[in-house]
């Protein structure tokens, strides 16, 4: 267990990030200037309105603890990198969902550090560790920006080798994906299986109420359809992966992964599980605009 967190879980993370990179070009950051009403709304559910449900949601299901903080950890962290094929599959705008997902992965070594210092201590009070927001954020940067940015190097410098890569690069990232939610999972699993009602009912309602509110938004702001699918997709589907991996930098559980996982683990099926009917929905309803 030693090594799966020490060593296989940063490298798995930094290898779903190098993913990302290879995938991402300049014209990706330049629709954040282009596009700037429909990115910053997008943005600010990610980063605001995420973790805003995801509070309700822990104080109406009463989850205490290092658990509650496991689940307001999953919401600082951004969309997963599969939001970009799940927009791509739902007829959503994808290129505002690439450029999304770029762009609030490298906004979150800035924000996820001070965010989880706070909901660690406000949730586990005397028993919260100490936490330095400083090396938070150098980790995050080594296993996050670092690998996105040397995948756009090569995608500038190699775009031939870039396509021709990517492919395999997401069969293999989707294996890490799996194998690290079912690592975090057996690590826990008498609390798996004795929270799963409990947890697996407040983490459904997060992700339903956080898709319905992403649409409802996008709606009232007047966004096209593509564009409401695309920033309701966003905010619903989360990188567990980065919950997992910085668990255990932030709690130290004698080389095992900490509850404080958890949540983001057990969000990552059922984010899915409840997400593809949605979807589904979404793609079947025609483009409006």
């Amino acid at each position: 267990m030693d090594s799966l967190v020490s060593v296989f879980l940063p490298l798995s993370l930094a290898m779903i990030m190098f993913t990302l990179g290879i995938g991402l070009t300049v014209a990706d950051f330049r629709r954040v200037v282009e596009r700037g009403k429909v990115f910053l709304v997008g943005a600010l559910c990610q980063v605001m309105l995420i973790p805003v449900i995801a509070y309700g949601v822990i104080m109406a299901f009463g989850i205490t603890g290092e658990i509650a903080a496991g689940i307001m950890l999953l919401s600082f962290c951004p969309g997963g990198v599969t939001t970009n094929a799940v927009s791509k599959f739902a007829n959503g705008d994808v290129a505002l969902s690439v450029s999304l997902t770029a762009v609030v992965s490298l906004l979150s070594i800035v924000t996820v550090p001070f965010l989880v210092a706070w909901s660690v201590g406000h949730f586990m009070g005397a028993e919260a560790p100490e936490i330095s927001v400083t090396s938070l954020a150098i980790a995050m940067v080594l296993i996050t920006t670092l690998p996105v940015s040397l995948g756009m190097l090569i995608r500038g410098l190699r775009p031939a080798v870039a396509d021709r890569i990517e492919p395999k690069l997401f069969i293999v990232t989707g294996i890490l994906f799996v194998v690290i939610i079912l690592a975090a999972i057996a690590a826990n699993w008498g609390l798996f299986v004795t929270n799963f009602a409990l947890l697996g009912g407040a983490l459904i309602t997060l992700n339903v109420v956080a898709m319905v509110a992403g649409l409802l938004i996008a709606a009232l702001l007047g966004f096209t359809w593509k564009e409401r699918k695309t920033i309701s997709i966003e905010v619903g589907i989360q990188n567990g992966t980065l919950g997992i991996t910085l668990a255990p930098l932030i709690i130290v559980s004698a080389g095992a992964l900490p509850t404080l996982a958890l949540p983001s683990a057990v969000y990552s099926v059922v984010m899915y599980a409840t997400a593809l009917p949605f979807v589904l929905w979404l793609r079947s309803r025609h483009d409006a605009g």
